[in-house]
């Protein structure tokens, strides 16, 4: 006992700072990504991996985040293209998730009811539906010192109906589609749905395979999407506290 409070003790205070401060990410990180309006989205669309290339509603060029997995293969052939360190990728509404070259402001949670019923107290059930555990690892490194998501009345449960939201991984393969519809119906209502990752978004490379029911937003009524494969722990936290409407 007196080794661990000594240990404890020598380590210090070991929660990042983030947020409010900005946080720190890895060299590597690709976060929203910037196309050029005359970024021929076509003739790359055989680079990418997942078809995320595409255009908006506008015709403007655009590649879709939610079916995104962030490989950099389409920037690495074309300068028009380019993964900025955004890392407020997190959306409340399917279209959102579409990165252009336009000046970009993350969505901000409207429904005031959010926060009284999720500010202070916001309880998490996590379903991996046939992901393969990347993202499920980094939503639980969100429950260690380093991130301390419980610090914001963050926690993860293990029963349903005990949980505020249900956070979902993967691409919902059959195996796992009916204990999904299970797991949501036995919440207390209202509840949010989380689409946590590429996978459980669109499908992400698993989007053609028979035997996968992704999107997410065609089996439950999703309130969040957060783009990654997977989502850095800095994606995913900012992008929970937004929803909730906590503001630090």
């Amino acid at each position: 006992m007196f080794d661990a409070l000594s240990a404890r003790l020598s380590q210090g205070y070991r929660t990042g700072a983030f947020p409010p401060a900005q946080p720190n990410l890895p060299e590597h990180f690709a976060g929203r990504p910037v196309v050029s309006k005359d970024v021929d989205v076509e003739s790359l669309q055989p680079i990418c991996p997942t078809g995320a290339l595409c255009r908006d509603c506008a015709g403007a060029s655009a590649i879709d985040t939610g079916k995104c997995i962030f490989c950099g293969k389409c920037a690495e052939v074309c300068k028009g293209i380019s993964f900025k360190k955004e890392y407020r990728m997190g959306a409340m509404h399917r279209e959102a998730l579409l990165a252009t070259d336009a000046e970009y402001h993350p969505e901000e949670q409207l429904d005031r009811g959010i926060a009284r019923l999720y500010g202070k107290s916001f309880k998490i059930r996590q379903v991996s539906a046939g992901g393969c555990a990347a993202c499920e690892l980094d939503f639980n490194v969100l429950n260690t010192l380093a991130w301390d998501m419980g610090r914001f009345g963050i926690q993860a449960v293990a029963s349903p109906r005990h949980a505020d939201a249900i956070l979902v991984t993967g691409p919902v393969s059959d195996n796992m589609l009916l204990a999904l519809k299970k797991t949501y119906e036995a919440m207390p209502k209202p509840c949010l749905v989380i689409a946590s990752g590429t996978c459980a978004i669109s499908g992400g490379i698993y989007a053609t395979s028979p035997q996968v029911n992704a999107p997410l937003d065609g089996i439950l009524p999703v309130d969040l999407y957060v783009p990654g494969c997977p989502p850095h722990p800095a994606v995913l936290l900012e992008a929970l506290l937004r929803l909730i409407a906590i503001r630090k």
